[in-house]
């Protein structure tokens, strides 16, 4: 019984983050909402070819932690992947939408900026490149 008990504390710390002192990086203490190269994730890394992110969608890439989008054919953009809200990873992108499954927020696939549910500041830009046919985290 008391493993148990640790498994669901521990899944409800990762989903409700803190409200106060500790590292991470919810994204919500700061007011530049763009991150600062090498502030996470693995620069030059190849995330996927242009070809795999469609138009109006996007892929999550949960271990550099970033969502990638396609808002209008040829235009991508990146993201953190945590929800600003409570640090949740954001699941879909669908009709320009990005989706955190958590509690619902949804973020405008364009510029990150929150569309609905519980999250108030965007989510934060990740520099990407485009060359080639690859998409490569800056």
């Amino acid at each position: 019984m008391a493993v148990g008990a640790v498994g669901a504390a521990a899944a409800l710390t990762a989903c409700g983050g803190s409200d106060g002192s500790g590292g991470g990086s919810g994204g919500t203490g700061g007011t530049d909402p763009v991150e600062q190269p090498g502030s996470g994730g693995a620069g030059g890394a190849v995330l996927a070819k242009t070809a795999d992110i469609p138009e109006g969608g996007g892929m999550v890439f949960a271990a550099q932690k970033v969502v990638v989008t396609q808002p209008r054919a040829g235009e991508f953009k990146a993201f953190s992947a945590t929800c600003t809200h409570q640090g949740c990873a954001v699941k879909d992108v669908t009709d320009n939408v990005i989706t955190c499954p958590c509690h619902n927020s949804t973020f405008d696939a364009a510029t990150g900026s929150p569309t609905g549910g519980p999250a108030t500041q965007p989510l934060p830009a990740r520099q990407i490149s485009v060359e080639g046919g690859a998409i490569t985290l800056a």
